[in-house]
């Protein structure tokens, strides 16, 4: 049987590269994105309309969204720096958005074998981890996502017995921005990225539900 994948922000960098990858390991592929079946998280309506027209089951919905610079708003460097229009925007692509996709988890996901959703998280978001401050409207976006997703495995564990469901931190991936922001980090490309990601979740187990896993496979804390 043919497995099926829903990859959610198909259009970018890590994206485009799991739906690849997939497609060439015989998966059948449906990616959505704003340019790709226009699917805004700025309109909840057109998140519910594209995700009522996948047809179920689907044995992975790979969330890969997310934004550091939103409008021209990088990350702040003190309190000072906050903006409430930036903050919301951040809440918007980071959190409100996969959250809005999660709604439709329990219908896509099938319920009589082993599937698994999984969003794009980053380590910023660790409360535990956090150590430099700064960066308050994406650390705080993503630590809600996560908080989101920990909730999301709880409710579905209860009727997909076999699901997992992770927040995944894909290390500093090569694009525009983290020429930017991640100078001094070792980067990989998106293929690389997404083979990773990819590889950590053929090992995961129902017992791995709720948990945050880097690339790597090991487990970040809260």
């Amino acid at each position: 049987m043919t497995k099926t994948a829903l990859i959610i922000g198909a259009s970018g960098g890590i994206g485009r590269a799991i739906a690849r990858q997939l497609n060439a390991d015989g998966w059948s592929v449906t990616g959505l994105s704003r340019s790709a079946g226009g699917l805004d998280y700025g309109d909840p309506e057109s998140v519910d309309r594209l995700l009522g027209g996948v047809e179920s089951p689907v044995d992975l919905i790979f969330i890969a969204t997310g934004a550091l610079e939103i409008d021209g708003h990088g990350p702040e460097k003190a309190l000072r720096q906050i903006d409430a229009a930036a903050l919301e925007a951040q809440f918007r692509t980071n959190t409100i958005g996969p959250a809005l996709v999660l709604r439709h988890a329990a219908r896509l996901l099938p319920r009589d074998r082993p599937a698994t959703i999984a969003a794009l998280s980053a380590r910023v978001g660790s409360i535990g981890d956090n150590r430099l401050g700064g960066w308050y409207g994406y650390r705080a976006a993503k630590a809600a996502l996560n908080q989101i997703m920990h909730g999301a495995a709880i409710e579905l564990a209860r009727t997909h017995k076999q699901a997992v469901c992770v927040a995944l931190h894909p290390g500093t991936v090569e694009t525009d921005l983290t020429a930017v922001h991640g100078a001094g980090y070792d980067k990989v490309t998106p293929d690389q990225a997404a083979a990773n990601l990819l590889g950590v979740l053929g090992g995961l187990t129902p017992e791995d539900t709720g948990l945050f896993f880097d690339w790597q496979g090991k487990r970040v804390e809260w």
